[in-house]
């Protein structure tokens, strides 16, 4: 028995769809709405730097009206010059690589302790954190007359000596009060990545019989290389500017004793109205912090192998 096949059904001109057309999605129009943000940013960090590099090349003093002219590099040639200058520069990196060095250590230490289950963990976990929530000029000030008073000070009742801390041991103290601020930063940073270990790894080295500083030096050191580089980095990012401990506990003394970068551009710019030299400290030192945070940057991306990165 023959079968008749249905006509075709064609659908009218006007109900087909247009296809979409391609190109219409361009990456401007999809980053379009961040640019309010990225205007705000310039306007912000960029601007201000463009003026401090164009004072940084005249000669300017506040108090004498009428002496603002142009002199070239010479505010740079009289930097480099200047004892006090390179004497700030070495107690930044001094300051810098101790504290890090120290808030590493014992972060780590801290980290490891936390990474364990006890009763109460969460409570002992808030109390570390407390030191970096307090804002440094509140934790310098408490450093001062609580931890260094040499009357009243915790460490004159511990000990029972007379010792002025800020005076005698002025750089030492400041590292202390920053260490103590920092540490917590660390232990967070190394604590999420114990707990990103894989516990399997973990379970058969314990398995085949590997101890503790074993199973740690093997497994949990190298699993950690990539948090540790990120703390080092971003520990020395924000310690290399710091300025509230020296502003408020030493005062960048006794003499230059406890004077850094931050401290000694504030004074020139603020005490000694020298606009010109402060500029041009300013720009060496965001030069020299921008060497420092590329190369740091470069070996971060090879160890985290973020593709398209620094090869």
């Amino acid at each position: 028995m023959a079968t008749l096949s249905a006509p075709a059904r064609t659908e009218p001109a006007h109900a087909k769809k247009a296809a979409p057309k391609r190109g219409t999605d361009t990456p401007f129009k999809r980053r379009l709405p961040l640019l309010p943000a990225l205007l705000f940013v310039v306007a912000v960090t960029q601007l201000p730097f463009v003026l401090t590099v164009f004072y940084s090349f005249q000669s300017w003093n506040l108090v004498r009206p009428g002496s603002r002219h142009f002199v070239g590099l010479q505010n740079y040639l009289d930097v480099f010059a200047d004892s006090t200058f390179l004497g700030a520069l070495l107690n930044t990196v001094v300051l810098t690589v101790i504290c890090v060095f120290f808030s590493l250590l014992l972060g780590l230490g801290l980290a490891i302790l936390l990474d364990r289950k006890f009763l109460g963990r969460g409570v002992v976990r808030t109390l570390l954190i407390t030191p970096f929530l307090i804002l440094p000029a509140a934790g310098a000030l408490l450093w001062k007359t609580t931890m260094f008073d040499p009357t009243y000070g915790l460490l004159h009742n511990a000990i029972g000596t007379d010792v002025d801390w800020l005076s005698e041991f002025p750089l030492a103290a400041v590292m202390a009060q920053v260490v103590w601020q920092w540490t917590p930063f660390m232990m967070l940073l190394i604590l999420a990545g114990l707990q990103s270990q894989p516990k399997d790894v973990l379970e058969a080295a314990s398995v085949d019989g590997a101890g503790r500083w074993r199973t740690f030096t093997a497994i949990t050191l190298p699993h950690l290389s990539r948090f540790l580089q990120l703390a080092t980095l971003l520990g020395a990012i924000y310690i290399v500017n710091s300025f509230d401990a020296i502003f408020l506990m030493t005062q960048g003394g006794p003499g230059t004793a406890s004077t850094n970068l931050p401290f000694y551009i504030y004074q020139r710019a603020f005490q000694g109205f020298d606009i010109g030299q402060s500029s041009a400290m300013g720009v060496i030192v965001v030069i020299l912090t921008m060497i420092v945070a590329t190369f740091a940057l470069r070996l971060m991306f090879r160890t985290f192998s973020v593709q398209g990165g620094a090869k």
